[in-house]
C-alpha cells in the first residue's frame, strides 16, 4: 500500500536571478536614494551573530507583478537586493496553492526552473532597478549572463509531519530536479541529489542542490533562502571574472603576437600601454576578491554554517575561485615579464642617450680644438 501523499498547506517558489550590474554598489547611497522602502539583510535565527556580514546587502520591494505560467498567470511579488560587489539579485516569490502534492510541486518546479516567462519578467525588473540605483553604482556594466536558483519554501505541510517523514514519503530528489517523467530514479541519483541534507529539529529540513533547495521551516524564517541566495551571488562574480581574466590573457597573447620587436622597441616598448592596463586590472581583482570574499564571515561551526558551507560546495564555488586565483597568478607573472621587457627598453633608451651625449660631447670638443 502506497504511503499517503504529502500536502502543502502554506508555501512559496522563491525564483531567484542574479546579475552583475557593476564593479561596485555604495550600499549606503543606494540606501538613501531607496529613502524608507530600503532595509538591511539581517538575519534572525538562533546563533546568527556567528554569521558576520560585514556590509549587508540591501532590499527593497518592487510591488507585484504577473507572471505566466502554463496553468495560467499568478500574482507574484518582487524584491530587489542588492550587494555592494555589483550584483543585483530579482527575486520572486511564486505562491503555490494550497492543497498541492509534492508530484504536483515537482511540476511547478520544472516549470519554473526554465521559465522564459520569468526570465522576461526579471530582466524588465532589472532595467528598472538599474535606473533607480544608478547614482550608488560605479563603472555600470551589462553582463548577459545571470546565476539561477530556486528556494522551495514550505511553511506548512498537512498533518505537520517531522523531517524524517518527508524524507520518506516525499520523493525530494525528483522535486530538486524537477523530474516529471513516471520513471523511477537510480539510488544513485537520488542520493547524490539528497546528501546534503540537514534539520536543527525533528521539525525543520534543508536539502541543498547545485540549481535548487528544498526548505522546510515552519518558523517562517528566510534566514536560510537569504544565505543560498548569497552563495549564489559569490558564485556569479566568480563566474565574472574569470571570464574577465580569460578575455585579458587573450588578449595580452594576440597584442604580443601583433607587435613584433623592431628597432623601434630600443627606444620605446611596444607594451607600456599593455602593462597599464594588466596592472588596472590587477589592482580591480583584488578589491574584488576581497570584497567577495569579505562578503559573509563565519565564526564557529553551527547549523547556518554547515548550510551555508554546503551549498558553497554543491555550487562548486571553491573550483571557480580557485580558477579565477590561478588565472590571477597567470595574469601577475605575466604583468612581471611584460613589465620587465619594458623597463629592458627604458634602460636601453636611457643608455642609448647617454652613449649620444658623450659622443656629442666628443665632437663639440675636437670642434673646439680645430677652431683654435
Amino acid at each position: 500500500m502506497s504511503a499517503e501523499p504529502l500536502i502543502l498547506e502554506k508555501a512559496h517558489a522563491l525564483c531567484y536571478r542574479i546579475y552583475d550590474v557593476a564593479d561596485e554598489i555604495d550600499l549606503e547611497k543606494a540606501r538613501r536614494v531607496l529613502a524608507q522602502d530600503a532595509r538591511r539583510l539581517k538575519l534572525s535565527r538562533e546563533n546568527s551573530q556567528y554569521i558576520q556580514l560585514p556590509n549587508p546587502p540591501v532590499a527593497y520591494e518592487l510591488g507585484r507583478r504577473v507572471l505566466a505560467l502554463r496553468a495560467g498567470p499568478v500574482t507574484v511579488d518582487a524584491t530587489a537586493r542588492l550587494f555592494d560587489h555589483g550584483a543585483v539579485s530579482i527575486i520572486l516569490a511564486v505562491p503555490i496553492p494550497e492543497g498541492t502534492t509534492f508530484e504536483q510541486l515537482a511540476g511547478v518546479a520544472d516549470e519554473l526552473y526554465d521559465s522564459q516567462a520569468l526570465e522576461a519578467l526579471t530582466a524588465e525588473l532589472l532595467e528598472g532597478v538599474r535606473k533607480t540605483i544608478s547614482p550608488a553604482a560605479q563603472e555600470r556594466r551589462t553582463w548577459e549572463q545571470n546565476e539561477s536558483y530556486t528556494v522551495l519554501f514550505v511553511e506548512r505541510i498537512r498533518g505537520n509531519p517531522p523531517a524524517e517523514d518527508i524524507l520518506a514519503r516525499g520523493d525530494l530528489a525528483r522535486l530538486l530536479l524537477g523530474e516529471v517523467d513516471s520513471r523511477p530514479l537510480s539510488r544513485g541519483e537520488s542520493e547524490a541529489v539528497t546528501q546534503n541534507r540537514f534539520s536543527y529539529s525533528v521539525e525543520d529540513l534543508v536539502v541543498v542542490d547545485w540549481n535548487s533547495a528544498f526548505v522546510y521551516e515552519p518558523s517562517g524564517s528566510r534566514d536560510i533562502p537569504d544565505l543560498l541566495e548569497i552563495a549564489n551571488a559569490q558564485l556569479l562574480e566568480f563566474r565574472f571574472y574569470d571570464e574577465v581574466l580569460d578575455g585579458h590573457i587573450a588578449r595580452i597573447h594576440d597584442q604580443v603576437q601583433a607587435r613584433r620587436q623592431g628597432m623601434e622597441a630600443l627606444f620605446r616598448s611596444p607594451y607600456r600601454d599593455l602593462v597599464r592596463e594588466t596592472l588596472s586590472t590587477l589592482v580591480d581583482l583584488n578589491e574584488f576578491i576581497e570584497r567577495v570574499e569579505n562578503s559573509l564571515k563565519i565564526i564557529g561551526d553551527f547549523y547556518l554554517a554547515k548550510v551555508y558551507e554546503a551549498a558553497v560546495r554543491r555550487l562548486r564555488i571553491p573550483a571557480w575561485q580557485g580558477s579565477v586565483t590561478r588565472k590571477h597568478q597567470l595574469l601577475e607573472q605575466t604583468y612581471g615579464l611584460l613589465k620587465g621587457e619594458v623597463d629592458t627598453a627604458r634602460s636601453l633608451t636611457l643608455e642609448a642617450t647617454i652613449v649620444a651625449l658623450i659622443i656629442l660631447e666628443i665632437v663639440l670638443a675636437f670642434l673646439r680644438v680645430f677652431d683654435h
